[in-house]
C-alpha cells in the first residue's frame, strides 16, 4: 500500500502532491523531465522489439518477448498519463513521443537495433535491469499518481529481466538452443557499459535535487553502484566475465 505521506526529502512527513500545481516550480520541471525521458524509454524498447516478433527461435521466447512488448507500452501509458497532468504542455509533449522513431530517441541504449538475439537478451537482462533501479527509486515518491504506478511496474520488470537472464543461461549450457557461449559474452560487453550510462551522470546537479524533491531514493552514482555489485555474481553464475564498468561508456 502507498503511504500518504512524503518519506524523504525537503518535504519530508508532510502529503504526498497529487497535481503538478502542489509542487515547488523546479520539482515540477525536473518531474516534467523525467517523466519525459521515461516515456522515451517505454515507446523505444516496443521500436526495438517488435522486428523480432517472428524471428525469436521458440514459441516461448515469441510469447515472452511479446509479453515484454505489452508491458513496455503500458509504462509508457502510465508515464504519459502523469505528463498529461502538465496540460496541453504535456498533450503535445507525449504526441511528440508517440511520433519518434528508432534513432530520435534521447538514450544511446534506445537508438540501437536489435541485430542478433543475443542483442534481444543482453538488453532485457542488463539494460531492462537499470529499469528495475531506476523504477525502485520512483517507489513511495513525492508525487502520488507516480507513486501508486511504481508497484505493478516493478512487478513486470522483473519478467523481463528474467527472460533475459533465462535465455543468456540457455545460451551458454544448452547446445540445442541458439547460439554459443561466445555470443553471449559479446552481447553483455555491448550492452553492459549502455547500461551503467543509462543512471546518467555521477555529478548531476539535477541527481540530487530528485532526491532533494522527494522524487528519487538516491543519486545516480550511488544507485550505478549497487547495480554493479549486484549483477556480478549473476555474470559469474551465467560463466561469463564481467567487463570493467569503466569501460567503453559515454556517460561517467
Amino acid at each position: 500500500m502507498t503511504l500518504r505521506d512524503i518519506r524523504w526529502g525537503q518535504a519530508k512527513s508532510l502529503r504526498k502532491y497529487e497535481n503538478v500545481e502542489m509542487m515547488p516550480q523546479e520539482h515540477a520541471e525536473l518531474l516534467f523531465r523525467i517523466m519525459d525521458v521515461q516515456a522515451d524509454t517505454e515507446f523505444a524498447s516496443v521500436q526495438q522489439h517488435r522486428p523480432w516478433m517472428d524471428q525469436a527461435p521458440t514459441m516461448e521466447d515469441r510469447w515472452l518477448q511479446a509479453k515484454v512488448m505489452e508491458d513496455e507500452m503500458r509504462h509508457g501509458l502510465q508515464v504519459c498519463q502523469v505528463l498529461r497532468m502538465f496540460g496541453e504542455r504535456g498533450s503535445a509533449r507525449v504526441e511528440e513521443l508517440l511520433s519518434r522513431k528508432l534513432g530520435d530517441h534521447k538514450l544511446d541504449s534506445f537508438n540501437i537495433p536489435f541485430h542478433e538475439w543475443s542483442d534481444v537478451l543482453a538488453f532485457t537482462c542488463f539494460v531492462d535491469r537499470v529499469g528495475i533501479y531506476q523504477l525502485g527509486m520512483f517507489q513511495e515518491c513525492s508525487f502520488g499518481p507516480l507513486a501508486r504506478a511504481i508497484p505493478l511496474m516493478l512487478h513486470e520488470e522483473q519478467l523481463h529481466i528474467g527472460f533475459g537472464y533465462n535465455g543468456l543461461k540457455r545460451m551458454v549450457q544448452d547446445d540445442s538452443y541458439y547460439g554459443n557461449k561466445e555470443m553471449a559474452q559479446d552481447a553483455l560487453c555491448k550492452w553492459f557499459p549502455r547500461a551503467l550510462d543509462m543512471f546518467g551522470h555521477s555529478k548531476s546537479r539535477n541527481s540530487q535535487l530528485a532526491v532533494d524533491a522527494g522524487l528519487k531514493r538516491t543519486t545516480n552514482e550511488v544507485a550505478r553502484e549497487q547495480y554493479v555489485k549486484d549483477v556480478r555474481p549473476l555474470i559469474d553464475a551465467l560463466g561469463l566475465w564481467m567487463p570493467d564498468p569503466d569501460a567503453g561508456r559515454n556517460i561517467g
